[in-house]
């Protein structure tokens, strides 16, 4: 698998039947996706377990053995702790979750701490809870949704600097595309603008892993007009040594992998990054 130099870029899961054809051949087995996967893109968010949990130990031990080396997962912190708990009492819980991840210690990314759409400034004594204790060789980041987190104001003060004290990253959601017109006469479209966060962007790194999660829009171009000037951007964290993290989604996720690609292509010609691998499917269709 090709490595991208200075970035992590990836989709917010490798499971998806959707993709069979492109980025995975016609009528593959699930068992061989995530290897497919991993000889495109070199990270991947794990939202399955921000609704399930920890995956058994089998489970695990299977992933780390199908990666190569550089390859991260990004893995979600359950919602019964983010969501459910609202990070109360929750310390043996993370311990637990962190120790079923061990054999893939070496292949973790960011792991995201996405909280809830009313977690605000109030709170904010449990998150610094969790992060005195995050384990140093583990890379956090935190996603927030709350209204007070995006006017400037004490409460997004009082954020960033928690987050800074303790190297964890701002996670940057950008819902732009997305929310750029209306669903009408897209049941995806509106299915996606339902169960987003309109947030607004605010583009800072505060660790050394900024992640950025876009939600792009069905319409190509309106993709194109939102990430463009963010190239500059990812293009200055490369330079200042940081790692970017580039986890791109679509309304109904049956295009995000060539959205990633048609992004990463952006951010290629700009920088001078390598050209992305091939898709399985794409390949094998041009074989035939």
């Amino acid at each position: 698998m090709l490595r991208l130099p200075g970035l992590y870029l990836g989709l917010p899961m490798w499971a998806n039947a959707e993709w069979c054809g492109s980025l995975y051949p016609p009528y593959a087995g699930q068992e061989g996706w995530l290897n497919d996967y991993a000889r495109v893109f070199p990270a991947v968010e794990g939202n399955t377990t921000f609704y399930s949990g920890a995956p058994r130990a089998e489970t695990v031990a299977a992933w780390a053995r199908m990666v190569p080396p550089h390859f991260r997962f990004c893995f979600k912190l359950p919602a019964a702790l983010t969501h459910g708990k609202r990070l109360r009492d929750v310390e043996a819980d993370v311990d637990a979750f962190l120790d079923a991840l061990l054999p893939l210690h070496s292949h973790l990314g960011p792991l995201l701490v996405q909280l809830p759409r009313d977690f605000g400034g109030s709170e904010l004594s449990r998150l610094e809870a969790l992060l005195s204790r995050w384990p140093n060789g583990i890379p956090c980041a935190v996603e927030v949704r709350h209204p007070e987190f995006f006017h400037k104001g004490t409460a997004e003060v009082d954020l960033n600097r928690l987050l800074i004290t303790y190297g964890a990253d701002r996670a940057m959601l950008d819902v732009r595309p997305l929310f750029s017109t209306t669903a009408e006469g897209s049941p995806a479209l509106a299915h996606a603008q339902n169960e987003k966060p309109r947030c607004p962007l605010h583009v800072l790194s505060t660790g050394e892993q900024p992640l950025i999660r876009f939600i792009g829009h069905l319409d190509e171009a309106i993709n194109r007009h939102y990430f463009q000037p963010g190239v500059a951007q990812i293009k200055l964290w490369i330079n200042q040594g940081k790692t970017p993290f580039l986890f791109v989604h679509t309304a109904d996720n049956r295009q995000a992998p060539q959205l990633a690609r048609e992004l990463y292509q952006a951010l290629a010609s700009d920088i001078g990054l390598p050209p992305l691998g091939d898709f399985a499917g794409e390949r094998q269709a041009r074989l035939f």
